[in-house]
């Protein structure tokens, strides 16, 4: 068992090795990144207000897996988590 968690632990440090020397020559996407991930999180909030103040029982919670959908998928990501939680509404 000692054996997988080592691996896992080498391959997510070759992943952010790759990702910092990408970030290095582009700081904008990170930027960017960043900020998808914050407004996300501000408009999961605005977005569960809204849906209690109309009596909807769907609520998404902010987690590091919803903030990094959005932050990868964007607007698309938005709309995936919350037709997810209307799906299982149904």
């Amino acid at each position: 068992m000692e054996k997988y968690y080592g691996a896992i632990a080498i391959a997510v440090l070759c992943v952010l090795i790759l990702f910092i020397g990408a970030m290095k020559q582009k700081s904008e996407a990170l930027t960017t990144f960043v900020l998808r991930g914050f407004v996300g999180a501000v408009g999961i909030c605005v977005v569960n207000e809204i849906l209690k103040s109309q009596g909807v029982t769907v609520a998404a919670g902010i987690n590091p897996v919803t903030v990094l959908t959005i932050a990868t998928l964007g607007i698309s990501g938005f709309a995936l988590i919350y037709g997810i939680l209307f799906y299982h509404l149904l």
